[in-house]
């Protein structure tokens, strides 16, 4: 246990600082670290920041390795940056849940009926005082008023079977401005009416999404479904037990809007690259991922496939090897699933979807060069061996104004490239003062430290251009 938590506290530390103030984490862990990870996290977090602790159906079956009882779940921890900031979505209505909604205004919307009395915990008249008070009946025609009339004269205020006063789940302000949705019915078997709410489908003229709720136990989120995916897709089994897409997409749809950042700093098999791809196939978004996995070499015993399949295909065998492979086929498949949708007959054009971004970029950590003392006591810039772009790359990152998304526009090849007004130089003995006047003129100068030139023409720009190491 300890050392998996001295491992994991640090991660947490930098997942906490990285997330936006409105930002969620989800942490899959199963019974064996559960409960230390989550004493963990409510020291990074805040227990204050504790959202949910859902349980997955990860395994229909059963683990039959495990003694005793045979585990059918695994856990979801949720925390927040901010609870304050947080607000979840909800998920999408299944077809059972929608066929609840059988009945239908004069405008052909459909809602089903809801009670108006409180259910559940905090439910009585104690818990919200300001929640009970009399709704007046028209035994005619069913319609209620918050006044007392010779029309609506029967009153009727929310109490229990057992006769305990309760309350409504709406306040007396949200009563009166939406009287057009309640109505009351009479109750035959105890001879006293009760009122209720038209409960619409849609709201804002889109389909309502429901609450989701601690525990999923749906096909798309079990083990089996994700391994059968990364199956069809690598045509041999190079992951044992990878998370299903449809896990990854519930999580993501759950906290994010259509243009959000996913970070995954266990990537694996891929899964939350390959869930952003479809998502943003399925609605259009443009969600962006950033995925971390180590070159974790892969074991030729345990993982022979995996191993068998890298070497056919002339990939290191490394696990990162298998996650960038996933992202490849991945989004190739997308893309030949959404021209064949299209193509379809009876499809009108404005309904056509858009191939989703499927490019993505691969950066490798590797150690930063080091200056070094010559036998003649003179400072000695390493031999650089990595690539132009790589260094401008490296400066984007470090520098932040830029996302690394962006396609740096060249400007003068293997030297000078550009992103909205930022000028990123490399290689600057190559460049002519007239290169370094048009970018000064023009925006923000950056230069790689490790192959800047200390010759006149920097040095005559040295206050106005910042050098990056």
């Amino acid at each position: 246990h300890n050392g998996w938590l001295a491992f994991m506290y640090p991660r947490l530390l930098l997942a906490r600082d990285l997330l936006s103030k409105d930002g969620v984490i989800f942490i899959s862990i199963d019974d064996n670290e559960q409960s230390n990870l989550k004493l963990l996290c409510d020291d990074i977090f805040g227990e204050e920041n504790f959202l949910a602790n859902f349980n997955i159906k990860a395994n229909p079956r059963g683990r039959q390795s495990d003694s005793n009882i045979a585990t059918l779940h695994d856990y979801l921890l949720c925390y927040g940056k901010s609870k304050d900031f947080v607000e979840l979505n909800g998920i999408a209505l299944t077809e059972e849940d929608i066929e609840e909604f059988d009945q239908f205004d004069e405008d052909g919307k459909a809602w089903r009926e809801l009670g108006l009395r409180q259910r559940g915990s905090a439910s009585l008249r104690v818990d919200r005082p300001d929640m009970f008070f009399p709704i007046y009946v028209n035994p005619e025609d069913l319609s209620v008023s918050l006044e007392k009339s010779d029309l609506h004269f029967v009153p009727v205020v929310p109490k229990k079977s057992t006769g305990v006063e309760g309350r409504w789940m709406w306040g007396f302000d949200k009563v009166k401005r939406d009287n057009s949705r309640i109505f009351a019915r009479l109750i035959k078997r105890r001879n006293e009416y009760d009122i209720f709410i038209k409960d619409y489908l849609e709201r804002n003229d889109e389909i309502r999404t429901k609450k989701p709720k601690s525990i999923w136990h749906e096909k798309d989120v079990n083990t089996e479904a994700g391994g059968k995916l990364v199956k069809s897709l690598f045509e041999t089994s190079v992951f044992s037990y990878p998370k299903p897409i449809g896990l990854l997409k519930r999580i993501i749809a759950l906290n994010t809007n259509s243009n959000e950042i996913i970070l995954d700093f266990f990537a694996g098999s891929g899964t939350t690259g390959h869930a952003v791809m479809q998502l943003n196939a399925d609605d259009g978004g443009s969600r962006k991922f950033i995925l971390c996995q180590i070159d974790e070499p892969i074991d030729l015993v345990k993982k022979k496939e995996a191993y068998n399949f890298c070497i056919k295909n002339n990939l290191p065998p490394v696990i990162s090897s298998l996650t960038i492979e996933r992202l490849k086929r991945a989004g190739a498949k997308i893309s030949i699933n959404v021209e064949e949708e299209n193509l379809k007959a009876g499809i009108f054009e404005e309904d056509k979807k858009q191939v989703p971004d499927i490019g993505y970029k691969v950066f490798d950590s590797v150690e930063a060069p080091q200056l070094k003392v010559d036998e003649t006591g003179q400072i000695a810039f390493p031999e650089i061996h990595t690539d132009a772009l790589s260094r401008i790359y490296n400066m984007v990152f470090t520098i932040g104004l830029d996302e690394p998304t962006q396609v740096p526009e060249v400007i003068v090849k293997d030297s000078i490239y550009k992103i909205g007004n930022h000028y990123y130089i490399t290689n600057s003995e190559k460049i002519t003062s007239e290169d370094y006047s048009n970018a000064l003129k023009n925006g923000k100068v950056f230069i790689d430290g490790w192959t800047a030139s200390l010759n006149g023409t920097l040095q005559n720009y040295k206050e106005e251009v910042k050098i990056v190491f």
